[in-house]
């Protein structure tokens, strides 16, 4: 199905960001890499081992306690820890994140549409401006208003619902782009329509 037929009696679309506009992991591998070349610095361990050992953890895994099973591996002193987790915050990323490519033309044909683009993020503000900031836009940055839910501190509903009343629309007038179910469920408390992301251009 094209884009235009999820959008086109729609007005607003509203997106979650990590792993609907560009996937969560690209963003933390090389968080990763910056932190396994930090301790190569600093201790003369092998990056490119510490690097593999916390992909392949994260991959099998995922993020949690993953510096806790790092350390332990490399024998990394705990005041690392905070090393860590302040490059998820503040990273310079080696690469800019790059948009899936079936979002990138979804938000470009709704730019040209004039339909209005919301991003509505959960996770730490800080962190998830970093990644905003150094995502490939392709120009369409001017086009987004950003919505951070942890600074907030609102459910996504009643944001959502805060969007709709500011802009004077009604639920069926806007679409919620996610890729999780929670996302899904603070759509229908306010029944919001709402469609997973790889449904777009599938």
């Amino acid at each position: 199905m094209e884009s235009n037929q999820y959008a086109k009696d729609k007005q607003l679309i509203i997106f979650e960001l990590d792993d609907v506009l560009f996937p969560a992991k690209d963003y933390l591998l090389q968080v990763y890499y910056l932190f396994a070349q930090f301790i190569e610095y600093t201790e003369q361990k092998n990056a490119q081992s510490i690097l593999n050992f916390m992909r392949l953890e994260y991959e099998n895994n995922g993020a949690d306690e993953l510096f806790k099973k790092t350390a332990k591996a490399f024998e990394l002193a705990d005041s690392y820890e905070h090393n860590f987790d302040l490059l998820h915050l503040t990273a310079r990323l080696p690469l800019k994140l790059l948009l899936f490519k079936n979002m990138l033309q979804f938000l470009q044909e709704l730019v040209v549409d004039r339909k209005k683009i919301y991003i509505v993020t959960s996770g730490n503000p800080e962190q998830q401006l970093n990644k905003i900031k150094q995502t490939e836009w392709n120009g369409l940055e001017k086009y987004l208003t950003v919505f951070f839910a942890d600074e907030l501190n609102l459910p996504k509903s009643k944001i959502f619902q805060n969007i709709l009343t500011s802009n004077n629309l009604s639920v069926e007038d806007a679409l919620v782009v996610g890729a999780n179910k929670f996302d899904e469920q603070q759509s229908k408390i306010i029944n919001l329509p709402y469609i997973v992301s790889l449904e777009i251009y599938k």
